[in-house]
């Protein structure tokens, strides 16, 4: 026993010898405001229960919209920084994407407010879990490294599987949770062996070494299993065709705030995952993950649109249009590995389509809700007629579809065009080919968006009932922020471009 005693004491000895990681706590500050935040939401509700209900929701925003404070700080500052060997890095990208999760959050707290208070749930709960979720983004962000990706990836994922499920004795709502919660722990479960693989060929998790080391090395058909695998697992995450059959049911069944939450914020989040891995970590193996990449985004475009022709409920044809949107996004990364500057145009075409599209999407959410609060149903007739009882409401959703459409000068039409623009300057016969199926696709969207849009200005109002909307205070901020931002995007480009045009790849340099 002695021996083994003294072992110990000295194992535990050797361990106070390494060198502790250094924390640049000025770099780490928007994370650490929104662990505080978190803990604040959960200690109040334990504390004070039913009372913390009168406030909860503000102090959610206020929570969502502290951590920009440093943020601004850091972006002021300039300096890119790098802790834990490189696996989170805190850069002008990284400060962006964690502005767009952190607004988005907020806005989804304006449409939750009156939805969740009205409801006969715990309200705390669901923002403890909101901000936690966000958490997992902002993570996400800086994110180097196959362990940190995977870690942020979970920690926004666990708590929209619960989001996901709110309404506790609404069975579509329970439905909607496990298929979410399934299908994500099948995607995780594909990536993560992929992400096996990917370090067995490389011998590291750190997204920069994996570069160099695949970038070396001769092909294998570990390291291309290993880049499908990855790319696979994260289709799932941003309902890519074919791995999208998830996102109508759960959007359906989840409270529709969440439905907005999933619909933009973690889909936004598993995009930028994809573009660290794709930009930082396998840059060098276009051969295996471009063709991926194109069939993702050529199949995501035309099944999106297709199958959001034949929807009667509003929600799935958001839902099939978010596939279909997905698809444009993913186009830039079919091109991306053609040269340094191209990938660092592909980038910033992303951002800037995860900009707008959170603009808009969140908006139409918001109509939705509106609309919701007195037709109580999802079904495209309710719409019918909506400009003879609620004509802002019926002129903010032309707006937000006619920008999901792509037309000028709304912030969709330049998003669309960036997208054009880096396959084009691609110059390849399939990027060319892909951009003609973007093109018919956005044709064909057309269809949905303007049936939609027919039915409220053409239609007479649904069952007769021409009693005007009443919209809570929080829905029209929210409606108000999401609808100058998609105008002013388009009009004036420029204002989201400055921010947005990144050089993710110089990070592995």
């Amino acid at each position: 026993m002695a021996p083994l005693l003294a072992s110990v004491v000295g194992a535990l000895a050797q361990v106070g010898e390494f060198d502790k990681p250094t924390i640049d706590w000025h770099a780490f500050a928007p994370e650490v405001v929104l662990v505080g935040g978190a803990v604040l939401l959960i200690a109040l509700d334990a504390v004070m229960l039913d009372k913390a209900r009168r406030f909860t929701s503000a102090l959610a925003g206020i929570v969502l919209l502290a951590p920009i404070i440093p943020i601004v700080t850091l972006a002021i500052d300039g300096d890119d920084r790098s802790m834990f060997g490189g696996a989170f890095v805190v850069d002008r990208y990284a400060l962006i994407v964690k502005a767009i999760f952190l607004l988005s959050g907020y806005v989804v707290v304006l449409l939750s407010t009156n939805y969740i208070a009205e409801g006969d749930y715990w309200e705390s709960e669901y923002y403890g879990m909101l901000v936690s979720s966000i958490l997992g983004m902002v993570v996400m962000a800086s994110a180097r490294d196959l362990i940190t990706i995977f870690v942020a990836l979970e920690l926004l994922s666990i708590p929209a599987y619960m989001l996901a499920t709110w309404r506790k004795r609404d069975v579509k709502s329970n439905e909607a949770g496990l298929k979410y919660y399934l299908m994500g722990v099948f995607a995780s479960a594909i990536m993560l062996y992929g992400m096996s693989l990917v370090f067995g060929a490389s011998g590291s998790t750190l997204l920069t070494a994996i570069n160099t080391a695949l970038s070396a090395g001769e092909s294998s058909s570990v390291v291309t299993l290993g880049i499908a695998f990855v790319v696979i697992g994260f289709a799932f995450k941003v309902s890519a065709f074919p791995f999208h059959s998830w996102a109508p049911d759960t959007y359906e069944g989840a409270p529709t705030p969440v439905a907005a939450f999933l619909a933009v914020a973690s889909k936004a989040a598993g995009f930028i995952a994809l573009m660290n891995l794709i930009v930082v970590g396998f840059i060098g193996r276009e051969d295996v993950f471009q063709p991926l990449m194109w069939v993702l985004a050529a199949g995501s475009m035309t099944a999106g649109n297709v199958m959001a022709l034949r929807q009667n409920n509003i929600v799935r044809l958001m839902a099939y249009s978010g596939i279909a949107q997905a698809g444009f996004m993913l186009a830039p990364l079919a091109v991306a590995g053609e040269s340094a500057a191209l990938a660092d145009r592909s980038v910033s075409a992303i951002l800037f389509y995860l900009v707008v599209y959170a603009a808009m999407n969140l908006g139409a959410f918001g109509v939705i809700i509106a609309v919701a609060r007195k037709t109580r149903t999802a079904e495209l007739e309710s719409y019918d007629g909506l400009f003879h009882y609620a004509p802002t409401l019926s002129v903010l959703m032309t707006v937000f579809l006619a920008s999901l459409a792509g037309i000028p000068p709304l912030g969709g039409w330049y998003g669309k065009f960036s997208v054009f623009t880096s396959l084009t300057e691609a110059g390849t016969t399939a990027a060319y080919v892909l951009a003609v199926i973007a093109a018919v696709n956005a044709v064909i969207a057309f269809g949905y968006y303007g049936r939609l849009a027919l039915r409220m200005w053409v239609e007479e109002p649904y069952l007769g009932d021409k009693a005007p909307i009443r919209v809570p205070v929080a829905l029209v901020a929210a409606l108000v922020i999401t609808t100058g931002c998609t105008i002013a995007f388009g009009v004036y480009p420029g204002w989201v471009t400055h921010f947005t045009d990144v050089s993710l790849i110089a990070i592995g340099n």
